[in-house]
């Protein structure tokens, strides 16, 4: 357990707007409430952006892009080594909070500190290998110097699922390029992003590069951002229909955009897989973060030599996995964020299971409080269910079978989306082979997990554009500058 009481943790959190370095009431004096989705009470209640709001970070952001530009690469990168630390330090209060806001379990939330964590350490080290080139023209007469700048002011929008490490993951980077920034994090889960701004001032980031606008007006104040002029990049993560509609404001201004969207990962399971490997993995796939990750394996293709075996062998796994609340050190599984999402899952497993599915774990929704749903396992889905094409964004393990690899690499790909897959595999040439027709962003290979700050994260197709993580990620927030300098051929 956390060794700060709740009740300080939650004091600790600022409840306004960050701008210009300092934390404000919203323009009109509006408020939201947060909730807490183990029991529906109120946590804190926190300061609701206006359009107002929003064009006042972002004069703050452009005031301070250019003084921020110049600050030495060491320095920036200091700055997110010591919050790095002052994270690590100060793990469960963080921890509690995201439990307390979001919904999963304290273990969990131990290891997303650590996640994001990890990112502030990795863009703090890649702010001084910041790089650029020098080499003769073609003709001889010149010699062509390519610099990498800052690309100016970012949007950084943030969803509700990951409250620490997706800010941690936007802001890194914008902070080691020499970027100022606002957030807007998802109005369900604003405490922790607001905890992590004030940590980031802590380690000695400058008043008005991070601004933090949290907001129930999203629609209004993203558009008015997106089409001012002053603002140069919009980062996202969210689903893929709001990913569009930002992408569509955003031409208007051509922003730079990275935008990592929804997801309906496959997790395929070969006839030679190792078969306890592949339920341990898909346990991590399905059940990390309630199920509600755009990485979450969300349609299992099971060869149907084994399949029986995987399904009985993933339902008894399922059955250890105890309910309750994120706080309950017993928990392994929390609630999902809110009523909403519940019945949708609930409405999706039930209308499947009309269709001619069998319930062989879970399915059953709980009574309050709290938006509990149990783990759950699906087999024999009809071939075009809607659970095969939509993201589930809950504990839902839907089974099916595949008769050869060509079938399953079909149904794979059967989709708009392509972040990441799932192979299990002890074929090594099966595993490259089947790898490289996957069509996603990412393949966790006998493992059900793929995030690394070292690694570039994000999908193709409708899943998104850009890349977060690894020697990619800074490169999304930087503008190459060509100069073309004469030469005298004498």
């Amino acid at each position: 357990m956390a060794t700060v009481p709740e009740s300080e943790v939650l004091e600790r959190v600022e409840s306004g707007l960050l701008i210009g370095g300092r934390w404000r009431a919203a323009a009109d004096g509006g408020t939201f409430q947060v909730e807490d989705p183990a029991t529906g009470r109120t946590l804190r209640t926190v300061a609701d952006a206006t359009p107002a709001d929003a064009l006042a970070a972002l004069d703050a952001a452009d005031a301070a892009q250019t003084g921020w530009a110049g600050v030495p690469p060491r320095r920036r990168g200091e700055i997110l080594r010591r919050a790095h630390d002052l994270l690590i330090a100060r793990r469960d209060e963080f921890a509690l909070l995201i439990t307390l806001e979001m919904g999963k379990s304290l273990v969990e939330s131990r290891a997303e500190v650590d996640y994001g964590a990890q990112y502030l350490r990795w863009f703090g080290e890649e702010a001084v290998r910041i790089d650029g080139s020098w080499k003769v023209s073609e003709d001889g007469s010149a010699r062509v110097l390519v610099m990498r700048q800052p690309v100016g002011p970012c949007l950084l929008i943030t969803p509700w699922n990951a409250p620490l490490a997706m800010p941690a993951r936007k802001i890194g980077p914008a902070v080691a390029a020499g970027c100022t920034m606002i957030v807007k994090p998802a109005a369900q889960t604003p405490l922790t992003t607001a905890a992590l701004a004030s940590l980031l001032a802590e380690a000695g980031l400058p008043d008005g590069v991070l601004n933090v606008v949290p907001t129930t007006q999203a629609g209004a104040i993203t558009e008015l951002l997106l089409r001012d002029g002053r603002l140069r990049k919009l980062s996202f993560t969210g689903s893929t229909p709001v990913g569009r509609l930002l992408l569509s404001q955003a031409a208007d201004t051509v922003l730079r955009t990275s935008m990592e969207l929804g997801g309906n990962a496959p997790f395929i399971v070969c006839r030679d897989a190792d078969i306890d490997a592949a339920v341990e993995g898909a346990m991590t796939a399905k059940l990390r973060n309630v199920g509600e990750a755009c990485i979450a394996a969300n349609r299992f293709y099971v060869d149907a030599t084994v399949a029986e075996e995987f399904s009985v062998k993933l339902v008894a796994r399922m059955a250890t996995i105890s309910v309750g609340p994120g706080t309950d050190p017993d928990a392994v599984l929390g609630p999902m964020i809110d009523e909403r999402q519940r019945r949708r899952v609930a409405d999706l497993v039930d209308e499947t299971v009309a269709a001619g599915a069998l319930v062989r774990a879970g399915g059953e929704l709980p009574d309050g409080p709290g938006y509990f749903y149990p783990p759950t396992v699906l087999t024999d889905i009809p071939k075009d269910a809607r659970i095969t094409r939509e993201e589930i964004f809950g504990p839902i393990a839907a089974v099916n079978t595949f008769t050869t690899e060509e079938e399953a690499l079909q149904e794979a790909n059967r989709t708009e989306f392509g972040l990441v897959a799932y192979l299990f595999t002890r074929d090594l040439d099966r595993a490259l082979r089947m790898s490289e027709r996957i069509e996603s962003g990412m393949v966790g290979l006998n493992r059900g997990y793929v995030s690394d700050p070292s690694a570039p994260f994000g999908g193709v197709k409708q899943s998104g554009v850009g890349r977060e993580g690894g020697n990619s990620g800074i490169a999304e927030y930087l503008e190459e500058k060509y100069v073309a300098i004469n030469v005298s051929s004498r």
